[in-house]
């Protein structure tokens, strides 16, 4: 966690503690302070009287509030100094207001004082303060609780030494050992054992997933079986989960354009508060020529339309939804395009990685102009080897099996969406998609296979094919549900892909995409999206590919999955712990539930003064219906905390 989060996070809990301390002490003062008041006393049958016991109660009263009413006090004067004036405003001027009439009662003016008032409404508003931080904190722990995960000892191996040291005194390179039912505590590469580990806390999928040597894990997941040996990849701060975290706390602290909303309703209530404060003063002034009367009305106007629950309304669900999210496998990067999400009408889908598996395996290796299907191999292995794509990957896992050996390669260079190209002893090869023979014109052999659902390959020596690797990838079984639900909502399902025509038309019937985008160049799908775009659409983009990341940017909602690579992952809104298209329905779902519990806030919130507003300037009097200022603090403290309690009832599904 950040130092910034740290000192928030303490500097509030130290506010709850003041709150708390000040609400007692106001207490125990209050008690005497009702016992000598005169319409106290008529109430419960008593008579009370002794020398002095007026400027006895003017002490109490004046501590009361100097001291309960500090907070108060001090956050109106900060308001007007920052010239946005809310809450603490109004409630400074109530009592401010009702503290010098009581005092000038007490000297000399004609009237009742209402020094009862005054310490009844500041001990209920700090009661209220205090009720209503804990629940803040309790929506924004849920922050603290992923930081938690992350174990603070480690068991560093030397030699065949072991010893226990600190997680921050840790270096990269190092070898630590986990043993079963110990939480991993950086993340790294296994370098001896296998086991499953539980990553439910990170992704949020709750079955263990397995691992071996040469395989990464998370700091934070939880190793079930076996005892491993992980070489240190990420230090304690720059490891995945400290970036989730630092997302997280960032997506909290965004403001959306709900946020904004609702920041403009508080100010205005403000005013309105304030306007039929003052209104309300002067109207029973003349009615009555009541001072005391008119002042208590103007009071508990003011009090009881504080705007606290509407400065609320959005970033306790924020805190909330954020965190949940992150727990859940959905990383919140951009709050406004995450709220937005409820509008997607065109889902755009990379094809490789996102609806498939992008594992490729090699289905069949044909060979031409009398060249050796082992040659053939190896010189395609040894140039894809500084490639970092699917395909590369299996045709180094067939020259792993034919137990060949990687050649030199020189003058490696890759062909934006093509493919790649390198020199082995002297002769220039390229490793290409269909796309590039045809841009080159380049025969196609005749005996070139059909199978649509294959990707083929070329492998080309100058400008003559000597080669053609068909490889296939699986299409995921969870996109066809995936697809399947956002169609149910009304949402299109589009594929964008580098791939041919006939491979692309394969893949969208499969599925039962509305649409497709074959034989797309990395730099035309940023265009694609925008055509969408320029059609009126609200258009989601999801990829995982640095091909990807012009579009993802350019998308209304840019969505990547968490296995894509960190240029796509740093350009989108949103990130998907897990490569599951399901996890889209989830965003799509949770997104609207998030924006409904905002509205709801928002609409009790500010509802309950249409209400609450007349009855405290007294419209009810004639039929003995009157609000006091401490009943207004009241209605004024629970509708804070029914804000509050609301958002912590948003779950995710």
């Amino acid at each position: 966690m950040s130092k910034n989060h740290e000192d928030h996070h303490e500097h509030h809990k130290k506010m709850i503690r003041d709150f708390k301390k000040r609400f007692f002490i106001s207490l125990l003062l209050t008690i005497p302070i009702l016992l000598f008041s005169s319409t106290v006393q008529n109430w419960i049958g008593v008579s009370i009287d002794f020398i002095g016991m007026n400027y006895l109660l003017f002490f109490l009263a004046s501590t009361v509030y100097l001291y309960g009413g500090w907070p108060f006090l001090k956050g109106t004067v900060d308001e007007i100094k920052e010239k946005n004036i809310g809450m603490m405003t109004l409630i400074g001027l109530a009592i401010t207001v009702a503290y010098l009439y009581s005092s000038a009662v007490v000297f000399g003016l004609e009237g009742t004082d209402f020094f009862w008032e005054l310490a009844t409404l500041i001990l209920i508003m700090l009661l209220g303060h205090w009720i209503e931080m804990r629940s803040v904190m309790s929506a924004s722990s849920a922050l603290d609780e992923l930081v938690e995960l992350l174990p603070d000892k480690a068991l560093l191996v030397e030699g065949d030494n072991q010893k226990e040291v600190e997680v921050s005194d840790l270096k990269k390179g190092q070898i630590i050992l986990v043993k079963p039912g110990e939480k991993i505590p950086v993340d790294g590469n296994i370098i001896e054992g296998q086991t499953s580990i539980d990553e439910s806390v990170i992704t949020g999928e709750s079955k263990p997933v397995s691992k071996k040597e040469g395989e990464e894990v998370i700091a934070g997941s939880l190793n079930k079986e076996g005892s491993i040996k992980i070489k240190v990849k990420h230090l304690e701060g720059d490891n995945y989960l400290s970036k989730v975290i630092n997302m997280v706390k960032t997506a909290q602290e965004d403001q959306s354009k709900t946020q904004n909303i609702a920041d403009k309703a508080a100010f205005w209530l403000t005013i309105v508060s304030i306007s039929v404060g003052l209104t309300t003063f002067v109207v029973w002034i003349i009615l009555r020529g009541d001072l005391a009367f008119a002042i208590t009305r103007m009071a508990t106007v003011m009090v009881i339309t504080c705007p606290h629950a509407l400065g609320l309304a959005i970033p306790l669900v924020v805190a909330n939804s954020t965190t949940l999210s992150a727990k859940n496998g959905l990383l919140i990067r951009n709050r406004t395009a995450f709220e937005n999400a409820r509008n997607i009408s065109k889902m755009v889908f990379d094809k490789t990685g996102t609806l498939t598996k992008g594992t490729f395996e090699i289905n069949s290796i044909q060979v031409y102009n009398d060249f050796k299907k082992k040659d053939a191999i190896q010189i395609a292995a040894s140039i894809e080897r500084n490639s970092e794509h699917p395909i590369a990957s299996a045709i180094a896992s067939k020259l792993e099996d034919e137990n060949l050996a990687y050649l030199e390669v020189k003058e490696f260079q890759a062909l934006k969406g093509e493919g790649v190209k390198g020199k082995i002893d002297g002769d220039l090869y390229y490793i290409v998609s269909p796309n590039y023979l045809k841009r080159q014109k380049i025969q196609n052999p005749s005996d070139l296979e059909s199978n649509s659902l294959a990707t083929n390959v070329f492998l080309v020596k100058e400008d003559r094919v000597v080669a053609l690797f068909s490889l296939s990838d699986k299409i995921r079984e969870e996109s066809y549900q995936a697809i399947q639900t956002l169609q149910k909502r009304g949402v299109e399902c589009w594929m964008l892909t580098g791939d041919n025509e006939e491979t692309a038309k394969e893949v969208s019937n499969q599925l039962g995409l509305d649409g497709y985008f074959a034989e797309v160049m990395p730099d035309e799908k940023q265009s694609k999206i925008k055509e969408l775009q320029e059609q009126g659409e609200v258009v989601a983009m999801t990829g995982d590919g640095v091909n990807d990341a012009p579009a993802l940017a350019q998308a209304d909602i840019g969505i990547a999955v968490g296995s894509g690579t960190d240029v796509a992952v740093e350009t989108a809104d949103i990130v998907l712990v897990n490569s599951n298209p399901n996890e889209i329905v989830h965003l799509s779902l949770f997104g609207e539930k998030t924006y409904k519990k905002m509205i709801q806030n928002i609409v009790w919130a500010t509802a309950y003064n249409a209400f609450a507003i007349p009855l405290a300037a007294g419209v009810l009097y004639n039929q003995g219906i009157l609000i006091s200022p401490a009943v207004g603090a009241i209605f004024m403290s629970l509708s804070t905390v029914i804000v509050a309690i609301n958002a912590k009832l948003l779950k995710f599904s």
